[in-house]
């Protein structure tokens, strides 16, 4: 691939995971969650299918909140609504907006120093958050979301490190990822020898341990500790 820059215009390249990375992913789906059931209110005939979806959500549900919620105002969880309702879901111009530390991380000067972003997820949902953010009018180079190669192409897969080391041309030693979870962020970036970071915000989302951890080189809590 034909590098975007020349290998001496950066000292530094910083790489960003999104989701509960640059802002708290619980904002994206309450966001979701609201536009579904709005959606579906007016689909329905119901009142405050959002507000309940949203409600199990903050509880702690983290599976069948749309079919619970649904059962709950009195209507039948129909397999074909429930996928509807997720293409809502997916498709939604998300209302969110970076955590405070980021934005005041990216404002910051940070001369001859690249900046990226990776992050899995469903395409279209991903390419949304990133124009919700803002974030090529906030310091950000370019956007890298795997699932443009598939569900093959989600971390730990490392293809999209390789990908952005040949945009920048440079070496995995000069490279950092910060991202939240180390059941898959840090896999790749450890093997192509890049400093790893994993931000720990207390207000995340939790992730399953049943895959193999490998965490980060060092752990923060917010990016002014980076």
């Amino acid at each position: 691939m034909k590098a975007e820059w020349g290998a001496d215009k950066w000292d530094r390249v910083i790489v960003f995971d999104l989701d509960d990375t640059l802002y708290l992913e619980r904002d994206y789906v309450l966001s979701g969650l609201n536009a579904a059931g709005a959606w579906g209110d007016r689909l329905l005939g119901t009142r405050g299918l959002g507000a309940a979806m949203q409600a199990r959500f903050r509880a702690g549900a983290r599976t069948r909140i749309f079919d619970e919620s649904l059962t709950e105002l009195g209507m039948a969880a129909d397999p074909a609504l429930i996928a509807r309702m997720l293409t809502v879901y997916r498709q939604h111009r998300p209302e969110i907006s970076l955590a405070p530390d980021s934005e005041a991380f990216l404002s910051a000067d940070h001369p001859r120093t690249g900046f990226a972003v990776i992050t899995d997820g469903f395409l279209d949902a991903q390419k949304r958050k990133i124009r919700a953010l803002d974030l090529y009018r906030r310091g950000i180079h370019f956007g890298v979301c795997t699932d443009r190669w598939g569900r093959e192409g989600w971390k730990p897969n490392p293809i999209a490190f390789r990908h952005v080391q040949d945009r920048f041309n440079v070496p995995g030693k000069l490279c950092a990822y910060v991202a939240d979870n180390p059941t898959k962020d840090f896999h790749a970036p450890h093997v192509l020898g890049w400093d790893t970071v994993r931000i720990a915000r207390p207000e995340k989302i939790g992730h399953s341990t049943s895959a193999q951890l490998v965490d980060a080189a060092r752990v923060i809590e917010n990016l002014g500790e980076f």
